[in-house]
């Protein structure tokens, strides 16, 4: 479909392994926008940069100052030597009602002949703050199916893990799904297979099927889950109640060891590890 956005209804998934089990599944529905497109994804119930039930921000991403994404994305492909001549689409739970909580964005960059070679993953946490890691293959190859991108934890995310290790991300679309799965490992990458295995802490998947983002999709989401935002932060404090009620270890939060806007400056360091 050649369409400036989807709206994307499906799931997310997280399981722990480690020191006891742990597993949710939470029902949500997100964005993934043409970013050279928003201007024409306007109606009735969803806006950009305008107030709508549903509606994005540009001043929540990238810069944070409300300039333009693509331009900006492109500059940091540029500064990464990675290509940055076709289209950038970014997937992002919207702002409801005013609203909005993102626990992760992702930007996805395709050269321009349409083959996938850098994803953006834009990480917030509930302290404010926010880390973006820039992932690629090696050698700038196209991003498939199999590939799993490496980079290493550097901000903290939740008070029960520390901030150490490293995610393996894998990204997977077909012409009406989307999937994204991130392993945790809680130790650095060794090599040996079973050392791997026994390394991961979590599991988490974002999935769901692709449809066109239209004045009609946009109103039946909002009516299915009106209150997404309020829910996702909700959610986030419950299963911590539980995690702390099931005796896993609580790390306080420490002193940011790496400021998100060196996450360019990192790439190649991160990728190679």
């Amino acid at each position: 479909m050649n369409v400036p956005a989807y709206l994307i209804r499906g799931q997310v998934m997280h399981e722990r392994l480690r020191p006891v089990h742990h597993r949710f599944v939470y029902p949500v529905f997100c964005l993934r926008l043409n970013l050279a497109r928003l201007q024409e994804t306007g109606s009735l119930w969803f806006g950009v940069n305008r107030f709508r039930l549903m509606s994005l921000r540009t001043r929540d991403y990238g810069p944070r100052d409300g300039s333009d994404l693509d331009s900006w994305m492109r500059a940091q492909l540029k500064a990464a030597d990675l290509p940055h001549d076709g289209e950038i689409w970014l997937q992002t739970f919207p702002r409801l009602f005013g609203f909005v909580f993102n626990p992760v964005s992702f930007w996805y960059c395709h050269d321009s002949s349409g083959a996938l070679r850098a994803v953006m993953a834009e990480v917030n946490n509930t302290f404010g703050e926010t880390h973006r890691y820039l992932l690629a293959e090696h050698s700038n190859k196209e991003i498939t199916a199999d590939s799993r991108l490496v980079c290493a934890k550097a901000m903290h995310v939740s008070p029960f893990c520390e901030v150490r290790g490293s995610y393996r991300f894998r990204f997977r679309d077909t012409n009406v799904t989307t999937l994204v799965g991130i392993d945790y490992y809680d130790a650095p990458a060794s090599g040996d297979k079973k050392i791997e295995k026994d390394g991961v802490l979590m599991h988490t998947t974002v999935g769901g099927r692709l449809q066109a983002l239209t004045a009609r999709s946009a109103l039946r989401a909002l009516l299915t889950q009106p209150l997404l935002t309020f829910g996702i932060v909700a959610k986030i404090h419950w299963q911590a109640w539980k995690l702390w009620r099931k005796r896993v270890p609580f790390f306080r939060k420490p002193d940011r060891a790496t400021d998100s806007a060196a996450a360019t400056a990192n790439f190649k360091k991160e990728i190679s590890s």
